[in-house]
């Protein structure tokens, strides 16, 4: 299979048509054939994005950017922190 990769939008709205094709009891190899995608990144998709909405998974992507712009904050502040240390220990 081709690889691509998808956006979260896009595997809610997939996900939500293997929803509609479960129902019509396809089994789940033909929902990944349809798909187009491994029976595994199916599974995986389901235990990642089950119940969440295409606003859920933005919210959850904003989070995540703004929780790593934080980290480094943190990180850059810890630093001088030290580097104030060291000048304020005359280890020069």
């Amino acid at each position: 299979m081709k690889r691509t990769r998808h956006t979260p939008e896009q595997v809610i709205r997939k996900l939500r048509d293997a929803d509609r094709m479960l129902a019509e009891q396809k089994s789940i190899a033909e929902i990944a054939k349809e798909l187009g995608v491994s029976e595994n990144t199916y599974h995986r998709w389901r235990n990642q994005f089950g119940g969440m909405k295409a606003d859920d998974v933005k919210r959850l992507k904003e989070l995540e950017r703004e929780n790593a712009r934080l980290k480094t904050i943190v990180a850059d502040q810890a630093l001088q922190c030290q580097a104030l240390k060291e000048v304020a220990r005359g280890n020069w």
